[in-house]
């Protein structure tokens, strides 16, 4: 199964010590150009930084349509624009991501996609975790933006209410 990231889920994981995962549930990730350099480069020594560069689990691949990319530019930022893209351009079966609008713009091109805390609910369906609340209370102290009705949901999901 083809899995394209954006920069979101890899960073949100690995400031909670659990980028590994994203191997554990999908085996090999694809990254853009743009995620590896907004996670490895643009700061170096922000969490998820060295793994992400050392990571034999994650492939980075450069888009071919410019032309797309160009239009996606005038609604996302460069990362999220070239995730969908490479998402579109490899078949991918799934594309992790965050934002609401990327999102948004994913499904609207039949882009299946699930995000950090969705990422947390399924590791936990699966056996990889055993509570997602406590790594949803470290995801919001760690700086991750989720308002109380997406934190009482994941909990109802993943079974902890």
């Amino acid at each position: 199964m083809i899995v394209v990231s954006n920069a979101g889920p890899l960073i949100a994981l690995a400031r909670i010590g659990h980028l590994s995962l994203l191997h554990r549930l999908y085996g090999e990730l694809l990254i853009p150009s743009a995620v590896q350099a907004e996670v490895t480069r643009a700061r170096p020594d922000s969490p998820g930084a060295r793994e992400v560069d050392l990571a034999d689990w994650i492939t980075v691949v450069g888009v071919s349509d410019q032309l797309a990319l160009s239009l996606l530019r005038e609604r996302l930022d460069l990362g999220e624009s070239e995730a969908i893209i490479l998402a579109l351009e490899q078949a991918a079966k799934l594309l992790l991501i965050d934002e609401a609008k990327g999102r948004r713009l994913a499904q609207t091109r039949g882009l299946a996609n699930i995000g950090t805390v969705g990422i947390l609910i399924l590791a936990k369906r699966r056996g990889l975790v055993d509570l997602v609340t406590p790594l949803l209370e470290q995801l919001i102290t760690s700086g991750f933006r989720m308002d109380e009705a997406l934190f009482q949901k994941a909990r109802s999901l993943a079974a902890e209410t």
